[in-house]
């Protein structure tokens, strides 16, 4: 090969990967398609980025919740708080023992009130500390205005080492109508930091699934804060009038949330 083809493939090296048709597509998921070929193998691009997305996961099932820092957060928006724990003792039994995840530790009874309250909001680490860290402070902002005034608010119970179940117990313990468990989901490939909400109307220990409503994915790549507050708040709103959640009350919110953001538009044309 002559010097002058070499010093052109430096200047201009040949790209080796074989692209996909549909790689356009991309632009619009982060899901894993479209990665193209480099011989018989992927390209090593791809092959780094998926083991970053499988480091990124394993970091948020093992980062410890900073419970200090969240605390303060949420002190400084105007939250009262607690700190509680699960029977788990550690974050390897955790994840062998889900049972131990359910329930409280002995020595994180929480103390009821005469009165009780009607909402209760649970924070727990989950299998995503780095869920709750980056999203429930956000999340919390964006509800607590469209929360009826009239609604009596637990102090928010921080846990960690939390499966859902555990918010049975807290809101047995308070007293609450209706409990909210904020936490970390299992993390994905492309997702390791997506919050879960769930509700449990009279929450009390042995509840079962099919008795909770979810909301999945809430973070500004998924299902962002607004439009989960919305979410929330009407199912908020229709537990407590109906007395119940999980698969007698269906989520109808979207229909009301497309006729609030028409609302929304409309005014801001007028405005204009």
């Amino acid at each position: 090969m002559s010097a002058k083809r070499i010093l052109n493939a430096v200047d201009s090296p040949v790209d080796p990967t074989q692209h996909d048709s549909w790689g356009d597509w991309r632009q619009y998921t982060q899901a894993r398609i479209a990665l193209g070929r480099s011989g018989e193998s992927l390209p090593s691009e791809e092959v780094l980025k998926f083991g970053l997305a499988h480091a990124q996961a394993r970091d948020a099932i093992h980062t410890p919740l900073d419970t200090e820092r969240l605390t303060t957060e949420l002190k400084q928006e105007g939250w009262d708080t607690r700190i509680v724990r699960s029977q788990a003792t550690d974050r390897t039994q955790y994840l062998v023992r889900p049972d131990l995840g359910r329930r409280l530790a002995v020595d994180s009874a929480l103390l009821p009130t005469s009165t009780g309250y009607d909402v209760g909001f649970v924070v727990g680490d989950g299998l995503s500390s780095l869920a709750v860290q980056r999203q429930v402070v956000p999340f919390l902002q964006a509800l607590k205005p469209m929360l009826a005034p009239h609604l009596t608010l637990a102090p928010v119970v921080v846990a960690t080492q939390a499966r859902v179940a555990l918010a049975d117990e807290v809101g047995e313990q308070l007293g609450l109508r209706l409990v909210v468990m904020l936490i970390g989901e299992r993390p994905g490939l492309s997702s390791p930091d997506s919050l879960g909400v769930y509700l449990t109307y009279g929450p009390k220990v042995g509840k079962h699934d099919a008795e909770r409503n979810c909301i999945s994915n809430v973070r500004p790549e998924g299902l962002d804060y607004p439009a989960a507050a919305f979410k929330l708040n009407w199912l908020i709103e229709q537990a407590l009038s109906r007395q119940l959640t999980g698969v007698n009350l269906k989520d109808e919110s979207d229909l009301m949330l497309r006729s609030h953001q028409a609302h929304l538009s409309l005014n801001e044309v007028k405005m204009q």
